[in-house]
């Protein structure tokens, strides 16, 4: 099991609706199962390495390394991923975004996401909790990345 996460806790795929009607597809690898998406991802942003390689993923997509409960090593990267994410939903595109719980990592980058859709930085982790999961963004060092993507965006 995920480490602090109890079953009850874990993510299973949902969508959400960013402020601005945009659709995202969100999930934790531990309830994956493939039938219940309504189609396959445009594209995904895969936040855990062990998605690398899985034959379950067929699609498009980028894996990047994000330890469990922390940051990822190469903030730039994340920050472009996310920006990239963005730009494709707004091209209509179905994008997933997925960590291996579903709460901490992928909540970071959904809080993210109401960024860039135009929640102010200081209201997106709370926009998060009350539109996706109570959990989302787990710990004060990922709260700290919702910020600075913020001010990478311009917003102060």
């Amino acid at each position: 099991m995920e480490k602090g996460l109890a079953p009850s806790d874990r993510v299973g795929r949902m969508q959400v609706t960013l402020p601005d009607g945009t659709l995202v597809l969100a999930q934790g690898r531990l309830d994956l199962v493939p039938s219940d998406r309504p189609r396959d991802p445009d594209f995904a942003v895969y936040l855990d390495g062990r998605w690398e390689d899985d034959p379950l993923v067929t699609w498009p997509h980028r894996v990047i390394d994000w330890p469990d409960f922390g940051v990822p090593v190469d903030e730039a990267e994340v920050f472009a991923a996310i920006v990239d994410l963005y730009r494709r939903v707004r091209a209509g595109e179905l994008v997933e975004v997925a960590c291996w719980g579903g709460v901490g990592r992928t909540g970071t980058v959904l809080a993210c996401l109401a960024i860039a859709a135009g929640v102010d930085p200081a209201e997106a982790v709370a926009w998060v909790r009350g539109h996706y999961h109570r959990s989302a963004v787990e710990t004060a060092e990922q709260e700290t990345l919702v910020a600075r993507f913020g001010r990478s965006q311009g917003v102060p």
